[in-house]
């Protein structure tokens, strides 16, 4: 299978678990679990399925500030503000917020440190994008008077996500080695001081829902979508996998609807129409070119990101 179908493969199914977090994430915040609860049920369930995993893999080859920079911008920055904000804002702020972002997010940062030059075709695609969510914003945000410090921390995870893709990029980390990494240290950080001095309230909730977000957060949205988006944005670069996922805000409004009750109007369907149509345009036409110029270099020679200029900045024009 080449690079760009791998690619493609790891970010569709970014694209399905992101919506499961949202949603259930949502859903967790409605079923009496703290915030707090629900980071430690995403720690301790990436940590327990992340230990057979070592010993296939072996321990992650990444220095150990490296492991913590990732740590605490993918393991504890991006879900503990979900999680803390699904508390007060709608699962439509979330998706809007945090997938909805990150393209533009992922693109900027792109552009300042790497030197990646914007073509006018990504240009016109995030313009769709950006056409969109401001509907789905508009449809939806007045609703939730109150929700504005929830959307603040839904932007704030945006950003960490943003970082950990660049950090990702910049050191060349592989996949595996950046997802075990975080499952392997977020939890012996996180749980003792949850344990001590973090309210808790799972005593009170059902044990069954208890056991779900356990294996949906941990097992699903910490490792393999960790390591879906990883591989998708090295085979695809961040940029083009962030637009890909930007379809996620429409998939999980829509599914919010009938699954939470929150009902969109007609602006919030014509926004999600735009969203998806943003994103088509960004990913469909021309992307065979783009993706060719990452395809893995010939043996014996360097990859793109080794071979940079004198001032360690890349620039791809497509």
């Amino acid at each position: 299978m080449t690079e760009r179908r791998i690619g493609f493969a790891c970010a569709i199914g970014v694209v399905f678990i992101w919506t499961g977090f949202l949603l259930f994430s949502r859903l967790g915040a409605r079923q009496d679990f703290t915030p707090w609860d629900m980071a430690a049920l995403r720690y301790t369930g990436s940590f327990l399925a992340a230990l057979p995993l070592v010993a296939v893999f072996g321990w992650p080859s990444i220095g150990l500030r490296r492991a913590l920079a990732l740590v605490a911008v993918a393991g504890f920055g991006f879900p503990i503000c979900a999680y803390v904000a699904f508390g007060m804002a709608p699962a439509a702020h979330g998706a809007v917020l945090l997938p909805g972002t990150l393209p533009f997010l992922t693109a900027a940062l792109w552009w300042l440190v790497l030197d990646e030059a914007w073509t006018v075709r990504r240009v016109l695609s995030l313009g769709v994008v950006a056409l969109g969510i401001g509907l789905l914003a508009a449809d939806t945000f007045g609703d939730y008077p109150g929700a504005w410090r929830g959307d603040i921390l839904f932007l704030t995870g945006s950003i960490c996500w943003a970082l950990y893709v660049l950090l990702v990029r910049l050191w060349a980390t592989q996949a595996m080695a950046a997802t075990l990494a975080i499952a392997l240290l977020a939890a012996p950080i996180y749980l003792p001081i949850w344990w001590l001095f973090l309210p808790s309230n799972l005593a009170a909730v059902p044990i069954g829902a208890t056991l779900f977000q356990l294996a949906y957060q941990g097992i699903f949205a910490v490792l393999v979508a960790g390591y879906l988006f990883t591989r998708a944005s090295t085979a695809l670069g961040g940029p083009l996998t962030s637009t890909i996922t930007a379809i996620v805000p429409a998939i999980a409004s829509l599914a919010a609807w009938p699954l939470l009750g929150e009902a969109l109007g007609v602006i919030g369907l014509a926004g999600v129409a735009l969203v998806t149509a943003g994103m088509v345009l960004g990913v469909l036409p021309g992307l065979s070119r783009r993706v060719a110029q990452r395809e893995p270099s010939p043996r014996g020679q360097a990859p793109d990101h080794a071979r940079r200029g004198s001032s360690g900045r890349c620039r791809l024009v497509a």
